[in-house]
């Protein structure tokens, strides 16, 4: 029952997502129209360049993560949704919590393992139609270890 909420839950997410974007134009939309579409970002990353990057997440809920940058002109440069194999490709094993942080947005879940020193974190994506997680494994010292995806109903049981 509760699944099925989330899964409601999500699809919703989503169709009101794509209206918001369909909405903005890279080159044009301000940093106050992205708000206006999406509302108060969850975090906002101010970069080297003078660009901030804006995070919006649907987790664990939904099975996307935005990430906006607005450039130094004000105006957004680039709306991406991270939660993509082509994303979890650039995770690589000595990285930071930080920069996995970073790059894919805040995860749907975090699990410590206090015997073996470290902590899983998980992202609900679509492969596809296909419902996955993707995770990331995180030694001691919050250095990745290893990645692996898996279809999101084994993980269920």
């Amino acid at each position: 029952m509760k699944l099925a909420a989330l899964a409601a839950l999500g699809v919703l997410l989503a169709g009101c997502d794509e209206r918001h974007i369909a909405k903005l134009e890279e080159g044009l939309s301000t940093e106050a129209d992205v708000r206006r579409e999406f509302g108060e970002p969850e975090r906002v990353r101010e970069e080297s360049d003078g660009s901030r990057t804006l995070e919006y997440t649907r987790q664990p809920a939904g099975r996307q993560n935005y990430l906006i940058t607005i450039g130094p002109d004000g105006r957004m440069s680039a709306l991406r949704q991270v939660l993509a194999p082509r994303y979890f490709a650039q995770v690589q094993p000595g990285m930071t919590r930080e920069q996995v942080r970073d790059l894919l947005g805040r995860p749907a879940k975090r699990t410590p393992y206090r015997l073996s020193q470290t902590e899983v974190w998980d992202w609900r994506y679509l492969d596809g139609q296909q419902e996955k997680i993707f995770s990331v494994t995180f030694d001691a010292q919050g250095l990745v270890q290893k990645t692996g995806s898996m279809d999101e109903h084994i993980n269920d049981r």
